[in-house]
């Protein structure tokens, strides 16, 4: 692991966003498989930047390449070129359990009676702590911490034949969100937790078959979308067929609606939803319910671009470009001193003073989770000569934290969680604060409802045994197989 000295300040240090969780990608079938599966994590960079890794299967033998970094950074066409073969895999991460250091990267890749197999894991699994500590004390040794090679010791445990079988098997032990594809020699498996938490979807190409996180990777690669992976369901794509095999039994879907306020891209569609349109919608709804007299609408770009716009066709108001932001923003920095606490906010945004002075300005953003940069935004607002400042967000206050594969802070950091909106209002420095209500952000896209709220409502679906495990340390599974 890169070694860092005491004034380089890594990114998520600087910005209190909540953090991607991962993006992954498996091609089957396709001739340099490694070549698409490398422009499918470019598109789906804003999923993970903290590592990428591909991993390509041919003639039996699987080779992978993994590191800390940026794709761009991780991959060139030499390193794409020794990863040869028409069956591969990707992963871009964000750790939301385990940690940052290189041997939690992935795809994972071992050997095993039926050959190689490799696994991408999007998602987080509630119950991981508690099946490690017992595979560990019946003799399993992990070289991670990722709570992904979990899923890998109990696949090799199966005492059943078919992968399949092992497959579902392993499976059948796990609790949380999971959305996967794993491959073993060049056959490629893709399944979703029985909840469909996390997105995924099929694609076709030149006659073979693409499984990713999201739409818009299947774009970049010039492929067709076929449909989306259900929930609960086990796909085996093998010698051009695909064949949708008995997985597990669905339960109530509980697809992540943060995923459409912020995580994925508005170019993508997600559980059939236009992420674009669902945050046009929203904008809408919260102007319905938190109008206000301005001459203006401007988002905290990128992710709350699209609200803003819906924001501004409801309302009347002009939308304009009032805050830019660099995209060029690497990884780390040095600070130029440890008392500027808007660094990382002002590395990252920048006001237009034509825009702003002498305006009364309603500022739309998707979300406030610690409150650190809406506060640092609102005073360069102010800066730039704003007359007035309506903070409005296209989402409702969050107030707990998710364990479902989105890295999030402690219920005592989430300033949703422990102030009121008038509170909240007075610390970010607003003359008003508005969030979306629950029910409206809901009714927004209630044809593909229900969704998991619980970073809002702190309504979780799927047991959180992990966390209940702490009060009582006596649990354990069977894990006979």
């Amino acid at each position: 692991m890169r070694r860092r000295a005491p004034t380089d300040i890594h990114l998520p240090l600087l910005d209190d966003r909540p953090r991607e969780e991962c993006g992954i990608v498996g091609i089957c079938g396709i001739e340099n498989a490694s070549e698409l599966a490398f422009l499918a994590l470019y598109a789906l960079q804003h999923r993970g930047q903290e590592a990428a890794g591909i991993c390509a299967a041919n003639n039996g033998r699987t080779r992978v390449y993994k590191e800390l970094g940026l794709v761009s950074d991780v991959f060139d066409a030499k390193r794409i070129a020794s990863l040869p073969g028409n069956t591969a895999l990707g992963h871009v991460r964000y750790s939301t359990a385990g940690g940052g250091q290189r041997v939690n990267a992935q795809p994972i890749v071992v050997r095993y009676a039926e050959g190689d197999l490799a696994i991408v894991h999007n998602g987080n699994l509630t119950n991981a702590r508690m099946v490690k500590r017992q595979l560990v004390q019946e003799g399993a040794i992990f070289q991670s911490t990722s709570d992904s090679e979990v899923i890998v010791h109990l696949v090799a445990r199966s005492r059943h034949r078919m992968v399949q079988a092992q497959l579902r098997d392993a499976l059948s032990f796990l609790e949380g969100a999971y959305s996967l594809v794993l491959t073993v020699g060049e056959t490629m498996y893709a399944v979703r937790d029985p909840r469909g938490f996390r997105p995924l979807v099929m694609g076709e190409l030149d006659g073979g078959h693409i499984v990713t996180s999201e739409t818009c990777a299947l774009d970049l690669m010039g492929a067709t979308y076929v449909r989306d992976i259900e929930p609960g369901e086990l796909v085996r794509f093998r010698g051009g067929e695909v064949e949708s095999l008995p997985g597990l039994h669905p339960q109530t879907p509980a697809p992540c609606i943060f995923e459409l306020v912020y995580f994925a891209r508005p170019d993508s569609n997600l559980w059939g939803i236009s992420v674009d349109r669902a945050r046009r919608a929203f904008g809408r709804q919260l102007a319905r319910e938190h109008p206000v007299t301005a001459d203006c609408v401007i988002a905290v770009p990128d992710s709350a671009n699209s609200a803003a716009l819906g924001y501004s066709e409801q309302s009347g108001i002009p939308y304009e470009l009032g805050l830019l932001r660099n995209h060029y923003v690497g990884r780390t920095f040095i600070r130029p001193s440890q008392a500027d606490r808007d660094f990382g906010a002002r590395v990252k945004y920048n006001p237009v003073r034509e825009v702003l002075e002498g305006q009364r300005v309603v500022v739309v953003d998707d979300s406030i989770v610690r409150g650190t940069t809406s506060t640092s935004l609102v005073k360069f607002i102010r800066g730039a000569g704003a007359a007035e400042v309506h903070f409005r967000v296209a989402s409702p206050p969050v107030r707990h934290p998710c364990y479902y594969g989105i890295d999030m802070p402690s219920k005592e950091e989430l300033m949703g969680s422990r102030r009121s909106v008038d509170d909240i209002a007075a610390t970010i420095g607003v003359d008003s604060l508005g969030y979306l209500s629950l029910d409206g952000m809901e009714n927004a896209v209630a044809e593909r409802a229900p969704f998991c709220t619980a970073c809002f409502s702190g309504e979780y679906s799927a047991p959180l045994v992990d966390l209940d495990e702490q009060a009582d340390n006596t649990k354990q599974i069977d894990l006979v197989l």
